[in-house]
């Protein structure tokens, strides 16, 4: 499964990106034919300035979550908690329950 990191406009630190590995790394245990995910880190104005966008394609779809929060830590795993139900029902729905 290929992780790709964008951040947009700044340089993520080597900490953060460990995190976003070891945290979005984990979708594969709900589904495992995860083609590849894109994370989107950026800020934004307002009190929740961080953004972080997580994609992850899986065979005959995408399935996107996108949360702004106070830290990108915080934000990546709400998006990851979203996408676990996500991939639960898309697996699911591929086996035809």
């Amino acid at each position: 499964m290929d992780i790709r990191v964008e951040s947009v406009k700044f340089n993520a630190d080597k900490k953060l990106l460990d995190f976003i590995d070891e945290k979005v790394g984990k979708l594969d245990k709900f589904f495992d034919a995860i083609i590849g995910i894109e994370v989107t880190l950026s800020l934004v104005p307002g009190p929740e300035n961080k953004k972080a966008s997580i994609r992850v394609k899986v065979p005959g779809s995408e399935l996107i979550a996108e949360r702004n929060c106070t830290t990108f830590e915080e934000a990546i795993l709400t998006g990851v908690d979203v996408l676990k139900e996500n991939l639960k029902k898309a697996k699911e729905k591929m086996r035809g329950v």
